[in-house]
C-alpha cells in the first residue's frame, strides 16, 4: 500500500496473491533478540555489499550494489535471490545506514532514490541512506502477470462488472481464477515466497551486510507493515523505526476494500470541494452536480470505453483508479484538473493515464527474459506490469483467507451494496480487488495472529487525517497493537503519508532519526499554510 512518495505514481494495495504459507515460519524462523544468525543462514549473514557506480543516467554521487538471499527461508539451499540496493552516503559522522522503504506493495527503492533521493538529503547528516528493491520487485527477480500485454488480463482486472449479479460475479472469480495460473507461470518460483514475512527476513540479511548492528528504517505506507514484521520477527535489532502511513495488521480484505473506499471518497469530495471554486474546473460550480457528474463519466467510460495513448482503451476504473493516485498529495490537485479538463472536453486521456499504472493503461512493450539463476535483471528485464502484479503477490501472501467460489459469490451481493454506499467512484474497483487472491494458495496468518506487543525500541508511528490510502484510524489501531513501544504522530493534513508533504512530521521525523529524539506521544502537526516549494 501504493505507499508511496507523494509525486510518485504507486498503486495502493491491489489485494491479494502469492503464497507465503506457515511452513515458512517454521524452520529457521529466528527466534528473537537472542539469535544473531538464525539457523543455516550464516553464509548469506557473512556478505558485505560491495558498492559501485549505477546505470547510466543515475545521479554520479548514487552507489549501488547487491545481496543475495535465499528464495525460500525454510530451505536455504534450495536456491537464492539477488536483491538491489543504492544509496547514498553520508555527508559526515555516520551512525550507520537507515534503510527506506516506499511502499506499494511494489515500489521499486532503488529507481525510488534515484529519481528522489534528494528530497532525503538531510539525512545524509548521519546516514548513509539506503533504498532496495524488494524481492519480486524491480530489478530483484520481478513478478509479472501479463497486465497490459494481454487484453483477457485488462479484462479480468477492469472491476467494470455489477460484482451484485451472481453470474458476473461467477465470470469474474472465474477470470481471477485464470489470471491466477498466467501470474504463477509468468513469475517462476519467487511468487510463492513474496510475503511481508519474507520481505522483512531480507531486511535482516540486508542489515547484517550493511554493518549495522541495529536496522534503522523509514518506511512509507506498505513500508510499514514490513517495518511492524521486522519488530516482531528481531525485536532485539530493531533501531530508530519510523512508520510513517501507518497500515493495517489486522482488518481482513474486504474490510480493507471498504475502509479504504470511504477513505478515498472522502478525499475526492474534498478535492470537488476545492475544484468547484475556480472557474476552470471542468465539473462546474455546483458541488452536488460535480459530484453526480464525477460518478456519471465513470459509469459512462464504463459502458463505453474510450481510445488511451497506448493502443487501447480508458474504462471508467481506470479513470478511478487514475483519480485515486491523484488523491495522495494536494499537490496534484491542479494537475488533476487539468487532466480532467483535456477528458471533459476534448476526449484527450493523456493527462489521466500520467497518474495511472494499471492494467488496461500499461504499455504494450515485452520485457526481456530474466536471468534463471535468481540475479538481477537489467532495467529492460522488468515487465510492465511489474508493480501491480508484485502488489496482488504479496497481499495475497500476506492473506490467511480463501473463501470458495460459492461463498464469494453470496458474499459479493451483499457487499456490492456496501461498497457502492461507500464510493459510488471507487467501491467497484475496490470491490474487484477481493477477488484477487481467488485460485492461489492460502498465505500466511503470522501477521494478525503474531504481530502484537512487540518488545523493541521506541518507533514512531506517523498518521495523516486526510489520508486516502492508510486512513488514520489504522495508525492508532496499529500503534495499540504493537504495544508501549509505538509512538503516535497526529498529522493534522490531508494526503498520503506526510514526511514529504509536512515541514512540521519532516523535522520530527528527522529529529528521531538523526539524533532520537521523539515527539510525545499523541503530539500533533499542523497543515503546512502554503505548500512546501523546496521538496
Amino acid at each position: 500500500m501504493p505507499a508511496k512518495l507523494p509525486t510518485r505514481r504507486t498503486a495502493r494495495r491491489g489485494a491479494c496473491v502469492g503464497a507465503v504459507t506457515l511452513v515458512v515460519l517454521g524452520a529457521g524462523l529466528p527466534a528473537g533478540a537472542g539469535s544473531d544468525t538464525p539457523g543455516g543462514l550464516s553464509r548469506f549473514y557473512r556478505q558485505k555489499v560491495t558498492w559501485s557506480a549505477c546505470e547510466a543516467g543515475a545521479p554520479p554521487d548514487l552507489q549501488c550494489g547487491k545481496v543475495t538471499v535465499p528464495l525460500d527461508y525454510a530451505h536455504p539451499g534450495a536456491g537464492t535471490l539477488d536483491l538491489a540496493l543504492a544509496r547514498y552516503r553520508a555527508t559526515g559522522p555516520s551512525r550507520g545506514s537507515v534503510l527506506l522503504d516506499f511502499g506499494g506493495p511494489g515500489v521499486a527503492g532503488v529507481p525510488g532514490l534515484t529519481t528522489d533521493g534528494r528530497r532525503f538529503m538531510d539525512l545524509t547528516n548521519g546516514y548513509d541512506v539506503v533504498a532496495f528493491d524488494p524481492r519480486g520487485v524491480g530489478r530483484s527477480s520481478p513478478v509479472g502477470c501479463g497486465l497490459g500485454t494481454d487484453d483477457r488480463a485488462a479484462r479480468t482486472t477492469g472491476g467494470n462488472a455489477n460484482l451484485g449479479d451472481p453470474k458476473a460475479a461467477r465470470e469474474k472469480i472465474t477470470a481471477w481464477q485464470r489470471m491466477a495460473a498466467e501470474c504463477a507461470r509468468r513469475s517462476g518460483p519467487v511468487q510463492a515466497h513474496m510475503g511481508t514475512v519474507d520481505a522483512a527476513r531480507d531486511l535482516d540479511v540486508i542489515r547484517q551486510a550493511l554493518g549495522d548492528d541495529r536496522l534503522d528504517y523509514l518506511g512509507f505506507s506498505y513500508g510499514t507493515r514490513l517495518g511492524a514484521v521486522y519488530s516482531a520477527l528481531f525485536p532485539g535489532k530493531v533501531g530508530r523505526m519510523a512508520l510513517d502511513g501507518v497500515d493495517t495488521l489486522t482488518e481482513p480484505l474486504a474490510e480493507q476494500g471498504l475502509v479504504a473506499a470511504e477513505a478515498q471518497q472522502t478525499a475526492l469530495d474534498d478535492f470537488l470541494d476545492w475544484c468547484v471554486q475556480d472557474l476552470a474546473c471542468p465539473l462546474g460550480d455546483d458541488r452536488r452536480a460535480a459530484g453526480d457528474q464525477m460518478v456519471q463519466l465513470v459509469r459512462s467510460l464504463d459502458a463505453n470505453p474510450v481510445p488511451n495513448g497506448f493502443g487501447g482503451r480508458l474504462s471508467g476504473q481506470d479513470l478511478a483508479r487514475a483519480v485515486g493516485q491523484a488523491l495522495y498529495s494536494r499537490r496534484l490537485w491542479p494537475t488533476l484538473e487539468r487532466a480532467m479538463d483535456s477528458l471533459v472536453e476534448d476526449g484527450d486521456t493523456h493527462g489521466i493515464e500520467a497518474f495511472t499504472l494499471g492494467g488496461g493503461t500499461l504499455p504494450g512493450r515485452r520485457s526481456a527474459p530474466r536471468p534463471a539463476d535468481g540475479g538481477l535483471v537489467g532495467s529492460a528485464g522488468i515487465p510492465p506490469d511489474n508493480q501491480p502484479a508484485a502488489t496482488m503477490a504479496v497481499n495475497c501472501a500476506d492473506d490467511p483467507d480463501r473463501p470458495g467460489a460459492a461463498q464469494l459469490t453470496r458474499d459479493l451481493g451483499r457487499l456490492s451494496a456496501e461498497y457502492e454506499q461507500a464510493s459510488p467512484v471507487f467501491g467497484r474497483a475496490r470491490l474487484n480487488e477481493l477477488l484477487m487472491c481467488y485460485g492461489r494458495p492460502k498465505g500466511t496468518a503470522f501477521i494478525r495472529e503474531k504481530v502484537k506487543n512487540v518488545d523493541t525500541a521506541r518507533m514512531l508511528l506517523v498518521g495523516t487525517r486526510g489520508d486516502p490510502a492508510t486512513p488514520y484510524r489504522w495508525t492508532l489501531e496499529t500503534a495499540r497493537r504493537l504495544g508501549p513501544s509505538a509512538v503516535v504522530l497526529d498529522n493534522r493534513a490531508d494526503g498520503h503519508t506526510g514526511y514529504l508533504s509536512s515541514r512540521c512530521v519532516h523535522k520530527k521525523v528527522n529529529d528521531f532519526l538523526l539524533y532520537g529524539s521523539l515527539p510525545a506521544d499523541g503530539s500533533s502537526c499542523g497543515a503546512d499554510r502554503e505548500p512546501d516549494a523546496s521538496g
